[in-house]
This record gives structure tokens, sequence and C-alpha cells, in this order.
């Protein structure tokens, strides 16, 4: 492809995945509000005189016993809750990839070469940190390397910058990614007790409930007991039982509808179960398992300080902050170096600094792994959750002075694209960059559809 129909990084997407991850983030800005809400009550009843209730609470036993299934709540918010989270995560990805703007390799190349960087780095930072230890803290490598999309959302609306359309779809698309490759992470190197019988199980009702919805069935009284059955037997196998939450999502199939390029075919079921548990996923799930798990008592200013100078600590805090912004702005540059594509001409590099920052709040993920790396109630895991709340803050602050510094320009932009709405309701700019995106297509497949399409315009998955 010549250098004039190169696609730009962080370029606009299409006008359809545009509206459509606009709503998808408007639902994760109030689940991030939520999300704070339900942490900051924690961290001040946990330090409160009544600090041990709090420990009672998260700490009660729930569940039938002869199934292994007593569990604590504060177990059932991050084995049962958090897999409607990553069941959600799981459609938005397939969906990204099957119907939406990642079907296109040069799009997706981007997201994904940022999201490994982003992983990748922090885990690098928190290793050369905790090197020489003779504990198990390097159990904790991974812990930096998760992005909370819905934490960075609420940092957004506080701020109240106009982040142009391009950097948000970036931010989400980079965030499923980071979360899908750290399910991956939590199956390989955080299982134990591992029961090969129970994984087969496990097979079984899965895929039951993926030939029924490759059927189109949406009855809820035989999708949600397979479901369940499968989480079951995932949780008695000894792998997270978050598995079963993306095993399930990824076999729902994914068919573009009207709106976004079908002729004919209506919302797939990937759009329509995104859109019943995204609510319940941000609104629910996540701000119940950050009040349970972010509750660390730091035992006054003394303990604050020991927390906050523990190598641990120091590790996850350098990870989130220097690595995430190291990570992703490298990752960033990579791609343009070797593939020769610009950035779009309405942004620059402080900007890619700016959201890379944001990749920094890490908080659900992390929090989860921190539980699996050390266990509760240890002197490290406190510590560690100190970690997490010291970086992610910091991450917030200097994503908050960069994003303000730049939001004149992003002003601008904001202004730019709806200054030229006709009378469809789609701004012009989005039209001719389809027009461009189509004849791109045609040069570099010599006259084939889109990747991604059939040859009557719709995908299927």
């Amino acid at each position: 492809m010549s250098p004039s129909t190169r696609a730009p990084l962080l370029g606009r997407g299409s006008w359809t995945e545009t509206r459509r991850i606009a709503d998808i983030l408007r639902k994760e800005t109030v689940g991030g509000a939520l999300l704070l809400a339900a942490a900051a009550i924690a961290l001040v009843w946990a330090n409160s005189p009544w600090g041990a209730a709090y420990e009672t609470l998260r700490d009660t036993r729930v569940g039938p016993a002869s199934l292994h299934l007593d569990l604590t709540l504060g177990t059932w918010a991050a084995d049962g809750l958090l897999a409607i989270f990553f069941f959600v995560a799981g459609l938005e990805l397939k969906r990204e990839f099957v119907a939406g703007d990642l079907r296109d390799p040069r799009r997706a190349a981007l997201p994904i070469a940022a999201a490994v960087g982003g992983m990748a780095v922090p885990a690098l930072f928190f290793v050369l940190f905790n090197l020489g230890r003779d504990d198990d803290a390097l159990r904790g490598w991974a812990i930096p390397s998760a992005t909370d999309i819905a934490f960075a959302l609420a940092v957004l609306a506080v701020i109240s910058t106009h982040l142009p359309a391009a950097l948000r779809t970036f931010l989400l698309t980079l965030a499923v990614v980071d979360d899908l490759l750290a399910i991956v992470v939590i199956a390989i190197f955080y299982t134990a007790d591992f029961s090969a019988g129970y994984l087969g199980l496990s097979l079984v009702p899965l895929a039951v409930f993926g030939l029924l919805v490759q059927r189109r069935i949406r009855s809820w009284w035989l999708l949600l007991p397979l479901a369940a059955l499968t989480w079951v037997f995932m949780h008695e196998s000894g792998v997270h039982a978050t598995v079963a939450g993306v095993l399930l999502a990824f076999t729902v199939p994914v068919v573009r509808s009207a709106a976004a390029g079908g002729p004919e075919a209506g919302p797939g079921l990937a759009e329509h179960f995104e859109h019943r548990f995204r609510p319940i996923s941000a609104g629910v799930a996540v701000p119940v398992f950050a009040f349970f798990s972010a509750g660390v008592a730091v035992g006054g200013l003394s303990g604050l300080a020991e927390s906050i100078t523990d190598s641990v600590a120091v590790g996850i805090t350098a990870g989130l902050v220097l690595g995430k912004a190291i990570g992703i702005t490298g990752a960033t540059w990579l791609v343009s170096r070797f593939t020769r594509a610009e950035l779009d001409e309405a942004l620059g590099w402080p900007d890619v600094v700016g959201l890379s920052l944001l990749g920094g709040i890490g908080f659900t993920v992390s929090l989860l792994i921190t539980e699996l790396a050390f266990g509760l109630g240890t002197p490290t895991y406190d510590h560690a959750k100190v970690g997490i709340l010291t970086g992610t803050l910091l991450a917030a602050l200097l994503a908050t002075v960069i994003l303000r510094l730049r939001n004149r320009r992003y002003k601008r932009i904001y202004e730019d694209e709806r200054a030229d709405f006709d009378r469809d309701g789609i701004p012009d700019v989005y039209q001719r960059e389809t027009v461009d995106d189509r004849a791109d297509h045609r040069r570099d497949r010599d006259g084939g559809p889109p990747p991604g399409r059939t040859a009557g315009g719709s995908a299927e998955g």
C-alpha cells in the first residue's frame, strides 16, 4: 500500500463503531463511578474502629459444602461475579475481531501490540524490584499488567476532557485485549490442584451451550444452568473459574446488524447478550468485587509507610506508572516504525503518553491476581494492595495533568467533528474515510471484499 493510502495510527474508525463504542463507554463510566465509591467505602470501613466487622462480612461463608462451594463472600465475588465481567469482555473482544473495525489486521495490530507491551514491561519492572527475595514475592509478577477500563473512564469523567473518539476506542480495545491476556496468564500461571477430569467435564455443558447459541436459542432457563455447570466444573478443576466466562463468550455467534453493514441480518446474540449483561457487570459485579477486595487495613501512618516501601508495593507502583507508560508508548512507536504508519495528523505523541498513563490505572484484575498470588490475609497481600492503590492514583494524576494540558486540542477536534454533520446525522469526515477505506481494500485485495465480510456485506462468527 502506498504511503498516501496507509491507514494512520489512532485514526478514526467507522461511524458505526464510534457510536457503538460511545454507548459502551457511557455504561462503563457509570460503572467506574460505582467502582470508585465501593472501593472508597471498603477502605474507610476497613480502617475504621469497625474494621473487624468488614473482615467478618468478607469472610462469611455461604454455599453448599457438599459441592465444595461453601465459599466466602469475597471468593464468590472474585470467582463468581468476575466471571460475568470476563464473559462481557469476551463478547466484546470477539465482536471487535469478527464484525468490528479490528477485523482489519491493520487496525488490530496496534491495540494488540500495545496490550502486549503494556503487560510485558510492567511485569519486567516488578521482577527487577523483587529479584533476590527469598519468599514468594515473584509470584506477583503479573499484578501490574492489568488495565481497569471502568476506573480509567471514571477518571476521564472526573477531569472532563474532550478525549477524541479514536483515543477512547483505542483505550477500550487495549483494555479488552489486556483482559483476555490476563485471563490466559491466570489460567496458565495461577492454577492450583489441577484436575483434568473436572476440566473435561466442564467442556460438556460448554459444548451444549455453544450448540444452543449457534442455533440462536436465547432461552435463559436452558442457557443459564449450562453456564452455571460450566463454571462449577471449571472451579473444581483448579483453573480459575473466571476462565469459564471467556470460554462461554467465545461460543456466542456474532452477526453484523443491518445498522453495522449487513443488508438484512439482525443483531447477533453477542450483541444481545452484551446489551443484557454489561449493566450487570459494570453496575454490580465489578463494584461488589471492588468492595470485598479493596478494603485493606494499613495500620496508621507507620503501617502505610511499611507497606509503601515494601519491594512488592514499589514494584507494582513502578510497573503501573512507568511500565505501562513505557510499554504502551514503546509498542505504539514500534508499530509506527515497522509499518511506517504515522499518527493521525490531529494527534501527537504526548497524547499516546497520556493514554498510556491511563492504561496504568489497574484495579479489578490486579486485585484478583494479588489474591491468587499471595492468598488472603498475608502481609505481602496487604502490601500489594497498597501498591495497586498507590500506582493507580499516581497514574491517574499524571494522566490527568497531561490530558488536561492537551484538552484545548481535543476540544477543537471535537468541535470540528460536530461541525460537519449533514442531514443523515453522520459527520462527513466519517463518510469520507469510509469511502477511502473501501478504496484501500479494493487496491489491497484486487477487488475482493473487506476482510471479515462476506460478498453480501455481512460477517458472521
